[in-house]
């Protein structure tokens, strides 16, 4: 193959957009919310149960996930992960019931679970220190843009063609992706169009090449604990959002199907901003002489503060300013997440990346399934003032535990992990 310029950039491409097929097939059924509440005549916990079946297949693939792309690459971790849920998206234009879509959406679950662990495990080899996350930022942004398509093209597709047909256009965009990543994707050892600067560039700071390290040796590491413990706390922000903004939007804020449409995408916008920004700025301090540390720590925290925006979405009493405090809070979780995530690739050796950030989608799976039981709960006896407050909180709790158990963010060029309890 002819040498491609900025190769590189391809492949995180290749993972946005992968990202991006991910949060449509997965958010279809959020946004018909309020059809499927209605025709199906649910309560909010039942219509919270959809998810909790994703989250638990989510959960547990999201470890698996990590151990399998690190023990067989990214390149067919990627084929079997995308193909399973491609697969599971299309086969909701069959699904009859309740039953029928609790069982697909734990078929749906186990195959995007892997393409976390997997962006993780592809920025670790095939970018240096310093550009991963603006990198992470880029395959993250396929998150916000997701929202931001899934919208207006899930609704347009209901309003016009019906459910069914809504299912199979979205379900089957996986499968033309597949192909251009059959094509192109190769770790940088192997791949025949990487120029030889670009690969020197690539292993810049680089560890040297370790065995892959088992679960168990992981979880003595603080590190490895301070990542799943903040994502724990922090991620069921996200999943409130994307699991109840539509039904939120349609019964407390007055926005009707068409509304949640034109408007619903607006705090991913934002959330898009966030991820982007968040890598850049971080990237951006690093070169300018700052520690791994000192960077993201710098980010993480500042992007706790703007969480805190969904007290006053929660008390304000306006439809649209509600909307633009939620647009605060995605943007500062986008830019958390996207430099937390980072973190495993900072520290570990790229060999239990994948490993390392699957353990995180763990507690981030175990915090949403618990969150999102609440949130039913308590909207149905109350309202969802309570739980727009907490979510506002959790982030704060969770960057303080971040930054404490997790200690100093040391590139992985100098030190590996530290055992739990080294200072």
């Amino acid at each position: 193959m002819t040498a491609i310029r900025g190769l590189r950039w391809w492949i995180i491409g290749l993972i946005f957009l992968a990202t991006l097929i991910n949060f449509i097939d997965r958010l279809t059924v959020a946004i018909l919310g309020p059809v499927i509440i209605e025709q199906l005549h649910l309560t909010n916990s039942q219509f919270g149960s959809i998810t909790t079946w994703f989250l638990v297949a989510y959960t547990a693939s999201q470890g698996l996930s990590g151990k399998l792309y690190d023990r067989i690459g990214a390149r067919l971790g990627f084929t079997i992960s995308v193909f399973v849920w491609s697969v599971a998206a299309c086969a909701h234009a069959f699904a009859r019931g309740l039953g029928d879509l609790r069982a697909l959406r734990v078929v749906l679950g186990l195959g995007e679970a892997g393409n976390w662990p997997g962006a993780a495990k592809v920025i670790a080899e095939w970018f240096p220190i310093r550009e991963r996350a603006f990198a992470m930022g880029i395959f993250n942004s396929g998150v916000a843009i997701g929202n931001i398509v899934a919208f207006p093209l899930v609704t347009w597709l209901q309003l016009q063609f019906g459910w069914k047909t809504t299912f199979l256009v979205t379900g089957s965009l996986g499968f033309g992706w597949l192909l251009l990543w059959r094509w192109l994707y190769d770790t940088p050892e192997r791949h025949r169009a990487l120029a030889k600067e670009e690969y020197v560039l690539i292993k810049e700071g680089r560890v040297p090449a370790a065995q892959p390290i088992a679960w168990r040796r992981l979880l003595e590491y603080r590190q490895t604990w301070s990542i799943v413990l903040a994502r724990f706390l922090t991620d069921p922000v996200w999943w409130l959002y994307i699991t109840w903004l539509p039904v939120y939007l349609y019964n407390v804020r007055g926005f009707n199907l068409k509304e949640i449409g034109l408007f619903g995408w607006l705090p991913f916008v934002t959330a898009d901003a966030g991820s982007l920004l968040g890598g850049y700025v971080s990237g951006r301090l690093i070169a300018r002489g700052w520690t791994v540390n000192q960077a993201r720590k710098c980010v993480i925290a500042a992007a706790a503060v703007f969480m805190l925006a969904g007290i006053p979405a929660a008390l304000t009493t306006d439809r649209l300013v509600a909307l633009a405090y939620i647009a605060c809070v995605t943007f500062g979780f986008q830019a958390w997440i996207n430099n937390v995530q980072t973190i495993p690739s900072d520290v570990f050796p790229g060999e239990a990346v994948a490993s390392v950030a699957g353990l995180g989608g763990v507690g981030a799976g175990i915090g949403a399934i618990l969150f999102t039981m609440t949130t039913g709960y308590v909207v149905d006896r109350f309202s969802y003032t309570p739980i727009l407050l907490t979510a506002a909180l959790l982030p704060v709790v969770g960057t303080a535990v971040l930054f404490a158990v997790g200690g100093t963010i040391r590139p992985a060029a100098t030190s590996i992990a530290e055992p739990l309890g080294a200072g």
